[in-house]
C-alpha cells in the first residue's frame, strides 16, 4: 500500500499521477542497459503509435481548421500559446508559415511562457503565469476574429489555460490541443483536441511523443487552413516567397508543374508577374497579361483556381 503524499507539492503530485503523459512503463525500466541500436528500434516502435493517436481525432482536427480559416479569410489571425517544449512547437509552426506560405508578418503567430529567451532557456515559472498570457494576447491587439489554440501535452500548463480563458472571453474561437483526455485545457476550450500518446520511452520527458503528436497537428492545422485559403494550387506551393536562390529555382520549377511550359515561356512569365509564381501560373494557364493576373487574383482573394475560372467565361 503505497503513502498519501504529502509536503508543498502533495496536491500537484496527484494530479501529474493522473495523466497519461506522465505515466511511467515498467516495461522500458532497463533501456539504459540495451545496446544502442535495440533503445533506437524501441523508440521508434514508440514512436509509431503518434500517427494512429492522431487519427481517432480527424474530426476535431478538420473543424478546428474549418473554424480557422473561415476567421483569417476575414482577417483574423492563428496565434499560438504555450510553455516549453509545446511553446516552442508553436513558434517554430508560426515562423514557418511566412516563408511558406507567404502570409503576412503577424497572420500567424506564436507566443511562448516567458518570452523570447524560453526558446533557448529555461524561464523560472513562467508556464506558471496565467495573467501573463492575458497581457501577452491584449499586446497583440486580440480580436474576435482571431484563433488562440493553447498547446500543452499535459493539458494543465496555467499559461496555456489563461490564454485560451481569456481569448475565449473576448470572443475568439479557441482550441485546446493537449496529451491527456478530460484536460483543463480541453474544458476551457471551445474545441478540445486531445491526442493521448501513452507513456513515453523516459518518463515524464513529453518533447518526445507527446511532442511528435503536437507538432504533426500544427503541421495539419496550419498547411490544410493555407490550402483552405488559397496558397497552394493542387499540391503546389504556389506562394512561396522566392527570397533566396534555392527558392528561384523552385519557383520555376513550381511554375513548369502547374503549367507544362517550357523553360521560357516560364522565365517570361514569372518576369511579367514581378516574381509571383500564383500570377504566372494565371499569365500561363489564363492567357493574360500581369496586370490582369494581379487583378483577378485581388478580386478571388489570392484563389487560384477560382481566378483561371474567370478567364474561362
Amino acid at each position: 500500500m503505497s503513502r498519501p503524499m504529502t509536503g508543498p507539492y502533495a496536491e500537484l503530485q496527484v494530479q501529474l499521477a493522473s495523466l497519461a503523459t506522465e505515466a511511467f512503463n515498467p516495461e522500458l525500466a532497463d533501456i539504459d542497459t540495451l545496446p544502442t541500436a535495440e533503445i533506437a528500434r524501441l523508440m521508434n516502435a514508440e514512436d509509431a503509435r503518434v500517427p494512429a493517436a492522431i487519427g481517432e481525432h480527424i474530426p476535431e482536427i478538420a473543424r478546428a481548421i474549418e473554424e480557422i480559416a473561415e476567421r483569417m479569410a476575414r482577417g483574423g489571425r492563428l496565434i499560438y500559446a504555450g510553455a516549453g517544449t509545446a511553446g516552442r512547437l508553436g513558434v517554430l509552426d508560426a515562423s514557418e508559415a511566412p516563408p511558406t506560405f507567404n502570409t503576412a508578418p503577424g497572420q500567424v503567430t506564436g507566443l511562448i511562457a516567458g518570452g523570447a529567451a524560453a526558446m533557448t532557456q529555461a524561464v523560472e515559472g513562467a508556464e506558471d503565469d496565467s495573467d501573463a498570457a492575458a497581457m501577452d494576447l491584449d499586446a497583440l491587439g486580440l480580436t474576435a476574429e482571431d484563433t488562440v489554440i493553447g498547446i500543452s501535452a499535459s493539458g494543465r500548463t496555467p499559461y496555456a489555460v489563461g490564454a485560451v480563458e481569456h481569448a475565449r472571453a473576448r470572443g475568439a474561437f479557441t482550441v485546446g490541443l493537449s496529451g491527456n483526455s478530460g484536460s483543463a485545457l480541453g474544458a476551457a476550450a471551445d474545441l478540445a483536441i486531445e491526442v493521448v500518446t501513452g507513456p513515453e520511452l523516459v518518463s515524464g520527458s513529453t518533447r518526445l511523443k507527446a511532442g511528435t503528436a503536437q507538432k504533426l497537428v500544427l503541421n495539419m492545422i496550419s498547411t490544410i487552413t493555407m490550402i483552405r485559403l488559397g496558397k497552394t494550387y493542387g499540391n503546389l506551393m504556389v506562394d512561396v516567397r522566392s527570397s533566396n536562390r534555392k527558392l528561384e529555382a523552385r519557383s520555376r520549377r513550381l511554375v513548369a508543374h502547374a503549367t507544362g511550359a517550357g523553360a521560357d515561356a516560364v522565365e517570361a512569365a514569372l518576369t511579367a508577374a514581378d516574381g509571383e509564381v500564383k500570377n504566372a501560373i494565371l499569365i500561363l494557364l489564363g492567357e493574360v497579361d500581369g496586370p490582369t493576373a494581379a487583378r483577378l487574383l485581388t478580386e478571388t482573394d489570392g484563389h487560384l483556381r477560382e481566378a483561371l475560372a474567370r478567364t474561362r467565361h
